[in-house]
């Protein structure tokens, strides 16, 4: 199988969290491919129309694109256990989308960030920061639910999401009041899946 990826992508972190804990890491090539909001990836396109990353190229050649459906192959085809069956499965997929959707308001907010000041979008910086604190207050009043849980792919999602915080998003300081969420983060990047795929270290 063959990967397109990006070192610092929390999407593309995601899908390797789960080929470790699948025990596919292995048999995954990755290939790094550069994809940006204002340029489209011409050389990614043929395999994923919307030219984003990650994208999955199986082993007899069929293409997997967005993070939700590869992660949920590469749990198929491995050791699974990363979406559990009945109900459980529904908390599961439902933290997924509290987790993905954080990040996707984080990727936004990010782009905003980076413009210059007099092209920036005041109500937008204001809302993008009152949905991640609301989504992170949430998440606290749960962590101890959260840390009770057998690891799935929710908890994935919010690891992801909170060490892309970290990674782009320092000065929010997002840790302060939210010392269960600290505390579930500090268990998570022990993690050998979360520790094999950090940002800045080997997949």
């Amino acid at each position: 199988m063959r990967l397109y990826w990006s070192l610092f992508s929390p999407y593309v972190r995601k899908v390797l969290i789960v080929a470790h804990e699948a025990g596919l890491a292995g048999d995954i090539e990755l290939e790094a491919i550069e994809v940006s909001m204002s340029a489209a990836n011409r050389d990614l396109l043929p395999s994923n129309p919307l030219g984003q990353i990650p994208t999955l190229v199986t082993s007899d050649g069929t293409t997997l694109h967005d993070s939700r459906v590869i992660c949920e192959y590469l749990d198929t085809m491995g050791d699974g256990g990363m979406f559990p069956p009945g109900p459980r499965r529904w908390d599961a997929l439902k933290r997924q989308a509290l987790g993905d959707g954080i990040l996707d308001v984080l990727i936004l907010w990010r782009q905003e960030r980076l413009k210059p000041a007099d092209r920036q979008t005041q109500e937008w910086l204001e809302t993008f920061a009152l949905k991640v604190s609301t989504a992170l207050d949430h998440i606290e009043r749960e962590a101890m639910l959260l840390d009770a849980k057998p690891f799935d792919i929710g908890h994935a999602a919010i690891g992801c999401a909170l060490g892309y915080l970290d990674l782009r998003f320092a000065d929010l300081n997002w840790r302060d009041g939210r010392p269960e969420l600290a505390h579930w983060d500090d268990a998570f990047r022990r993690r050998p899946s979360a520790e094999a795929t950090a940002p800045g270290e080997a997949a």
